[in-house]
């Protein structure tokens, strides 16, 4: 007969610095190999091997080959939403370089949470959506006084996409509600750890990511969870949602 949930098992996978990093790195849900995850955590390739093992085992990522080569990714969005929960309790880790200041800050500006934006972006565009009753049913903000966990269940403020706001992603973004299949709840949210607030999870705030991708609005940074705005995402945010751009960097 199984015991009560052993904390301490998933403790000890984060509690590694360089297993940390390597989990950070994987974020944005996307599957990278070994040899760049050992970069990002600047360990050498056997090393950084035991540590997939273990998360692998630890049931936090999964394995997959692509010819000689392993590729590892998250293992679902839930362990996406334990790396935001742990990260809005976590402090910051000490920045001693320029480029890790430029790196940090890019993070917080603008980032995926597995498949949907997360930072300052993230809950710009949630607010937005609020704003122009596309979503009802909250105001975007995190208020643990009123049970409003830190965990990222999606059940504690009931966000619901609007008859409007069906219509409104269909003719204004391209994004067609009706096509987005699969079991996943479509409304949910994550508590974004670094601006307290909501960002749009689930099946729409991955489909709204998706599309701001494929229209050029959004781009990876080549390495880690940054996203960047083009000068095309910067217009059309700006037109069709009424994000501003210039106020992300003091967004809060």
């Amino acid at each position: 007969m199984p015991g009560d949930a052993d904390l301490a098992a998933v403790g000890s996978l984060l509690a590694e610095p360089a297993r940390a990093q390597i989990l950070l790195a994987l974020g944005d849900g996307r599957a990278l190999a070994a040899s760049v995850l050992a970069a990002e955590a600047g360990i050498a390739p056997s090393t950084a091997s035991a540590h997939l093992g273990r998360l692998v085992e630890g049931g936090l990522l999964t394995a997959e080959h692509h010819g000689r080569h392993r590729y590892f990714r998250l293992a679902g969005p839930q362990v996406g939403e334990l790396l935001e929960t742990v990260a809005r309790l976590a402090p910051a880790a000490p920045v001693r370089s320029l480029r890790q200041g430029t790196r940090a800050e890019a993070v917080r500006t603008a980032r995926t949470c597995y498949d949907h934006l997360a930072g300052r972006l993230g809950t710009a565009l949630m607010a937005a959506l609020l704003e122009r009753g596309v979503l009802a049913g909250g105001d975007g903000a995190f208020h643990p006084e009123a049970g409003d966990r830190l965990s990222s269940p999606g059940g504690d403020v009931p966000y619901e996409l609007t008859e409007h706001g069906a219509g409104f992603l269909r003719d204004d973004l391209g994004v067609d509600v009706a096509a987005i299949g699969g079991r996943r709840p479509l409304v949910r949210y994550c508590v974004d750890w670094s601006e307290q607030r909501h960002h749009l999870a689930g099946a729409l705030g991955a489909a709204v990511a998706d599309r701001l991708f494929a229209l050029g609005w959004l781009e990876r940074a080549p390495r880690g969870r940054a996203v960047f705005l083009t000068s095309g995402g910067e217009a059309g945010l700006s037109d069709v949602l009424g994000v501003e751009v210039e106020a992300l960097a003091h967004y809060s």
